[in-house]
């Protein structure tokens, strides 16, 4: 069982190890120390377990957080844990797998996780993926039971803690995480079928909606998260040139400067996105280069350390100030993200926000002559002709994902309605292709998309992104301010 998941990156090609030299790896090691203070989380995490169990009484679930998988021969991304399981446990490390074991009127939450590599037997070297020598000090079972103020057992004993419920109606996975969970579950434990799928579809979906309602700790996550990224949009305003090219890789590289130095880095893939290039939503290549009189469509998040993920968008003109064009065209994306804004507060439909936004748009696009009716008839479902040029809807959940809690049922999200503390984006955007012979050619090339970070309050909505400016004429105060003030010089408060 310890080798659940597990994939190989060592090969035929490395040298035959001589057993003087495992000897020699194997002994004359100093333990090191380790801090065992708790999670700042650790409470929360209770909680939650305690939520998770009660909607499931009597079954015994198995979360896995996943495995490490090669970017290419050798060379391993870097581990992200999956969501559900760090909400639930606080663990980033990899092939753990958390089980709610039946027990009296709740469950019995037990962590099985790797142990540490076994230094006198040579396993700190000669394995890659977990030891020692090659990742760094792990913590043990003990270690993490400390820290996680979780019961943690070594992960070999999983499958003798499973035996008992193998192929029961009463037991759920949450699937598509762990290559060897699933195949190991699959092979005879619990195999696909219709009615399994339907169950474990269940305990994902449950989970998804446990997330929705964001606690004071993840909120302040969040915040944390968008403050590392308003001060990464600060630093990418600070070197932006109104007079010279500027490589969109250097945009980018800039941003992920802070975001490494201020969290676990980007949340996402960076959008840095010059002229033409704003109007393609996923433009991520940032392979061009920016030039004076254009706009910089930035879409860009740090991840904080504990997993939290910021999500903004900002559109820069980068001599300085907008041209009428683009400052038409943005100063529609704004009157609708306003309208959106002010609409939100807790029992207001999504579908309702959604409405607001794609109205403001629509008389928007109208007033542009885009349209070849009425605003109406534009909005009508049976046509959706405003949206060949905002194409996405007006925002999404956010929290330990960009896109949060994407497993939750449609009523408990897109057809439910705002709650409180709900944390999401707020982004509405028009995208006029350089390409689309239906926009007037002084308009084509001209992608707007204003992204906020939104939570909802007890009376309203509260923007953890009130940083970052969104008026146009706001906007062009605050990018002359950073030029003005210039590059910040990395220093002892950046690490």
């Amino acid at each position: 069982m310890g080798n659940i998941g597990r994939e190989e990156i060592s090969g035929t090609h490395d040298d035959a190890i001589p057993q003087k030299f495992l000897d020699l790896m194997g002994s004359g090691w100093r333990e090191e120390d380790v801090d065992l203070t708790p999670v700042p989380q650790v409470k929360q995490l209770a909680r939650r377990r305690a939520l998770l169990s009660a909607a499931f009484p009597g079954d015994t679930l198995v979360i896995p957080t996943g495995n490490i998988h090669s970017r290419t021969f050798g060379a391993p991304h870097e581990f992200r844990g999956g969501s559900d399981f760090i909400w639930l446990t606080g663990d980033q490390d990899p092939d753990s797998v958390l089980v709610l074991h039946p027990s009296g009127d709740g469950h019995d939450a037990v962590l099985y996780a790797q142990p540490r590599s076994d230094a006198s037997s040579g396993a700190q070297y000669l394995d890659r993926i977990h030891g020692e020598v090659w990742h760094g000090r792990c913590y043990s079972p003990g270690e993490k039971a400390v820290r996680l103020e979780i019961e943690t057992r070594p992960l070999t004993e999983l499958p003798k803690a499973l035996a008992p419920v193998a192929s029961s109606p009463r037991l759920r996975v949450l699937r598509g995480y762990d290559r060897g969970i699933d195949g190991w579950m699959e092979s005879g434990w619990l195999p696909v079928t219709p009615e399994n799928r339907e169950r474990d579809a269940l305990l994902a979906s449950v989970l998804s909606e446990l997330r929705l309602v964001k606690d004071e700790w993840e909120i302040a996550q969040l915040q944390d998260a968008v403050d590392a990224t308003v001060r990464g949009f600060e630093d990418v305003a600070r070197r932006l040139r109104p007079d010279a090219l500027t490589p969109e890789r250097y945009i980018e590289g800039v941003f992920s400067w802070r975001a490494r130095v201020e969290g676990n880095g980007p949340g996402y893939s960076s959008i840095a996105a010059g002229g033409p290039r704003s109007t393609i939503l996923h433009w991520s290549r940032n392979d061009a280069v920016v030039e004076p009189g254009q706009i910089l469509l930035m879409d860009m998040g740090v991840e904080n350390v504990h997993c939290y993920t910021a999500d903004v968008t900002r559109v820069l003109p980068v001599s300085g100030t907008f041209s009428p064009a683009q400052r038409a065209v943005y100063d529609i994306v704004h009157a609708s993200r306003t309208a959106g804004y002010e609409a939100m507060a807790p029992g207001v439909a999504f579908a309702d926000i959604q409405a607001v936004c794609s109205r403001v748009l629509a008389e928007g696009l109208h007033g542009l002559g885009l349209l070849k009716g009425s605003v109406d008839e534009a909005l009508d479902p049976s046509t959706m002709e405003y949206r060949r040029w905002s194409l996405h809807g007006f925002g999404h959940m956010l929290g330990l994902d960009i896109h949060d809690c994407g497993h939750s049922r449609p009523e408990y999200y897109g057809g439910g309605v705002l709650r409180e503390n709900h944390v999401l984006t707020m982004e509405p955007g028009l995208y006029l292709q350089p390409h689309d012979e239906l926009v007037p050619e002084e308009l084509r090339g001209i992608g707007v998309r204003i992204e906020d970070d939104v939570q909802i309050t007890a009376t309203g909505a509260k923007l953890l992104t009130r940083a970052l400016p969104t008026e146009s004429h706001e906007v062009e105060a605050w990018l002359a301010a950073q030029r003005e003030a210039g590059p910040r010089e990395p220093g002892a408060d950046d690490v």
